[in-house]
């Protein structure tokens, strides 16, 4: 009887040992697709930084990536959601479906070179100043060896690439998302360039976007300003009121405008005047809630200023919804890949770029950061991976591309965007996020449990697009 036990007991072992290897090999596979398609993915992620096309206009770069992925043997529908940037390249059939998503859009007024000294590219052109570059870039190339493990029979299941234009502005993934484009997902994945490499443990800010209009009545400012209704007057009345607010809502919000239209000439009484409000808040719930009170001070401004007024709503993001699941295999991953290692020539520029900036130098942080707690109340930016994690269970990696604390949304970021301290995080990124689909292709229960923490961390909120009636901003030029 023992030897029996002792036969099965080794069976059993050598099952999971072969099992294991079957794991490690095909993880294996996706580091070295990763390797050699690298020269290919940097091309594109120079290419892409060089068109640097701002939110809705990323003709160029959607073309490239698309373009590529239908090279790859996916199969690309283009111009999904009624934007003719955004495109999803999938592969494979039935289940498991899993994502990735990919961005490229860049920032306005950020054109620099890659080089350690300010210097724009293009005046006044737009840059990578958040490395978008990078971002649908390495996604494209982690989707690529997943791709190539099920047409090699090794997994089964459907992968599938989303090319999400707009995030830095118009809500691209939202108006993907009121289309349904995410909904039969099981899991998914995204990253983002930043100064450390983590798997993200803490949340986004939601956000709503409105423009406040008013309008008056002209007349001269000189001769008769008692015919005239200004409207100018109504929007700095509305800017105060929501300064005044400011003492009395919690510490978490964030308010901040800008004046668009605030009259021509000071000799005519402005007839038209509007302020563009970004309201944030750790919740969704927060945010609805403060702009409830914004709408009441837009009328008291209008009634002030004897105008008529206008409230219209631009778009909203939920906040990311983290999944500490998914979490934990990513970091396990980015374990296995290993920490990024720089050069000589590599550290001295991130001193020099630094310095050049005005901060202290504190080098490039390449190693990997151990998992932290769930951090779901921190301030800080927005993004519209909100809303997918508010349909689908959704895991993000942060990786280093730019020196450690570099200001993001600067020249710096778009400096090592386009030389080679982006693109050793460019393809760590890549390499973690493929090697963490593996295991979403290859254990069932790790999608369930991952599932589970999702519809307990969402409760009972129910996804709803925070967006304008009508199709989405596209430019007609």
């Amino acid at each position: 009887m023992q030897k029996i036990l002792l036969f099965c007991g080794l069976i059993l072992s050598l099952s999971a040992l072969a099992q294991k290897a079957t794991v490690s090999s095909n993880k294996t596979i996706v580091l070295n697709s990763v390797e050699k398609h690298q020269d290919e993915l940097i091309k594109i992620s120079d290419q892409i930084w060089g068109y640097a096309e701002i939110a809705m206009r990323e003709h160029k770069s959607a073309k490239l990536l698309a373009d590529y992925a239908e090279a790859q043997g996916f199969k690309v529908t283009r111009a999904v959601a009624g934007i003719p940037t955004a495109f999803i390249a999938e592969y494979g059939s039935g289940k498991p479906l899993i994502g990735i998503l990919g961005e490229f859009d860049a920032l306005p007024g950020l054109s620099q070179k890659a080089q350690p000294n300010k210097e724009a590219l293009v005046k006044d052109a737009p840059g990578h100043g958040c490395g978008h570059n990078m971002f649908g870039t390495a996604s494209l190339g982690a989707a690529v060896s997943i791709k190539e493990l099920i047409a090699a029979g090794k997994l089964k299941g459907t992968i599938r690439f989303y090319g999400t234009p707009a995030e830095e502005d118009l809500a691209g993934k939202v108006w993907m998302a009121k289309e349904g484009l995410f909904n039969d997902l099981d899991v998914c994945l995204d990253w983002h360039p930043d100064f450390e490499n983590k798997a993200n443990m803490q949340s986004s800010q939601a956000i709503t976007d409105y423009t406040i209009s008013f309008k008056g009545k002209s007349a001269h400012a000189a001769a008769d300003p008692w015919n005239g209704r200004s409207a100018l007057d109504a929007a700095e009345f509305f800017a105060q009121g929501i300064n005044y607010m400011r003492e009395h809502v919690k510490p978490s919000v964030r308010m901040h405008y800008v004046f668009t239209k605030a009259g021509k000439v000071p000799n005519v009484i402005p007839d038209e005047a509007a302020v563009w409000l970004w309201i944030r808040d750790s919740k969704r719930s927060g945010v609805v809630e403060v702009a409830e009170r914004m709408k009441d001070i837009a009328k008291g401004a209008a009634l002030m200023a004897g105008v008529s007024t206008e409230v219209r709503l631009n778009n909203g993001l939920y906040e990311l919804l983290i999944n500490e699941t998914g979490a934990k295999t990513l970091q396990n991953n980015m374990n296995l890949v290993g920490p990024i290692t720089y050069t000589a020539d590599e550290l001295n520029f991130a001193d020099k770029i630094m310095k050049e900036y005005g901060l202290a130098s504190n080098g490039i942080n390449g190693s990997i950061k151990p998992l932290e707690t769930t951090k779901e109340n921190t301030p800080g930016g927005s993004t519209d991976v909100g809303d997918v994690s508010y349909i689908v269970p959704e895991i993000t990696l942060m990786a280093t591309t730019a020196p450690f604390q570099a200001p993001w949304h600067s020249w710096v970021v778009v400096a090592c965007g386009g030389m080679s301290i982006g693109h050793k995080g460019m393809l760590f990124a890549s390499k973690s996020l493929g090697t963490t689909m593996v295991d979403l292709f290859e254990n069932e229960q790790l999608r369930k449990d991952i599932k589970t923490e999702f519809l307990q961390r969402k409760g009972n909120e129910v996804w709803k697009a925070m967006l304008p009636d009508g199709p989405p901003p596209v430019p007609k030029d």
